[in-house]
């Protein structure tokens, strides 16, 4: 007897438009089960940072999250899909862990943090919010805006996974980020509900996954990297890696865009969003570091490799974003993709 499927209220977003002959056959897919997948040697071909992967990629995590317009909620656990997107998942680890290696750069997470302690004193070259908050127009402010709300909007639901897969002082630490992340018990202050106030300050769309479509895929693949990691046990260290990156870099970068907002005149909400992250995420660090990783790697001392390697993925993936936008940008170009 085949179960009822549950009633859902929750607004889905379309699914987006195909890149190429791998996406196409994805999103054919999740409409119509008796479609065909993609062959392996099809995903084998791919770049996997390239549009193809990372858009299927995205398009398979999404199922875990409010899931698109006429595909049939219970598709999140098709094993077909399920395996379609360990596939694409190993595509992408393997060429991760060709790149930064299989522990990261380095296998002590006091070095690997140590990387992204030290903060330049100036690094417009590779840095997109030094060069925001120094250069930056409205126009390319609102871009980055609408890239980065395809995190923002589901702000620490990715994180969120990781929670029930920790223990004692890793749990609590974790814990007590995530509820500050969801607004503390406040929903006019959940994190990617401010995110939509500074997209409406910039005159931006604030629908779930609008700009999809205009993302490259430079700006999908740190997105997927959270969902990759909060979806697998096995990857709980990694995960905590990568929530230590966000976490110990986003106060300073936050301070810039807050003063890159400031200066265009963005808006109050605009501002706001970056000034709360500058005081919350400075106190976030602290409980990160020795709460969150201190716990766990005293409980599990064999994830410190994996941790490590989530710092490290976090940066490669942020800095192949950068490169993206600030060639596009000092050109006096879009960095969007046409739509």
């Amino acid at each position: 007897m085949t179960a009822p499927a549950p009633s859902h209220t929750t607004a889905e977003p379309p699914p987006p438009l195909p890149r190429g002959p791998l996406s196409s056959t994805v999103v054919a897919a999740l409409t119509d089960d008796t479609e065909r997948l993609p062959a392996s040697g099809d995903i084998a071909r791919a770049d996997p940072y390239g549009d193809e992967v990372q858009l299927s990629l995205y398009m398979l995590y999404e199922l875990h999250y409010r899931g698109f317009e006429g595909v049939d909620p219970r598709r999140e656990w098709d094993p077909c899909l399920l395996d379609l997107r360990w596939s694409l998942e190993d595509r992408f680890t393997q060429a991760m862990r060709r790149d930064i290696g299989d522990g990261g750069s380095v296998c002590s997470v006091s070095e690997a943090l140590e990387n992204i302690l030290v903060e330049p004193v100036r690094d417009d070259e590779n840095s997109v919010s030094h060069y925001l908050q120094r250069h930056g127009e409205l126009w390319q402010l609102r871009e980055y805006a609408a890239l980065r709300s395809l995190y923002h909007l589901k702000e620490a639901d990715p994180h969120a996974w990781v929670v029930p897969r920790l223990r004692g002082r890793a749990k609590a630490g974790m814990a007590a980020v995530e509820y500050d992340e969801f607004g503390a018990g406040r929903a006019e202050d959940i994190h990617a509900a401010l995110f939509a106030d500074l997209m409406a300050d910039l005159g931006l769309d604030t629908t779930y996954g609008h700009y999809l479509d205009a993302a490259p895929a430079e700006a999908l693949a740190p997105v997927n990297l959270m969902s990759l990691f909060g979806l697998h046990r096995v990857w709980r260290g990694a995960l905590v890696g990568h929530f230590a990156s966000v976490e110990i870099t986003s106060s300073p970068s936050s301070r810039r865009l807050a003063q890159a907002m400031r200066r265009c005149g963005a808006g109050p909400a605009a501002e706001r969003f970056y000034a709360e992250h500058v005081e919350a995420d400075a106190v976030h660090e602290q409980i990160v570091r020795r709460e969150v990783i201190g716990g766990l790697l005293a409980d599990e001392p064999d994830l410190e490799p994996d941790v490590a390697f989530g710092i490290d993925a976090t940066g490669e993936l942020d800095s192949r974003l950068a490169t993206t936008l600030l060639a596009a940008w000092r050109e006096g170009e879009s960095a969007l993709r046409p739509t």
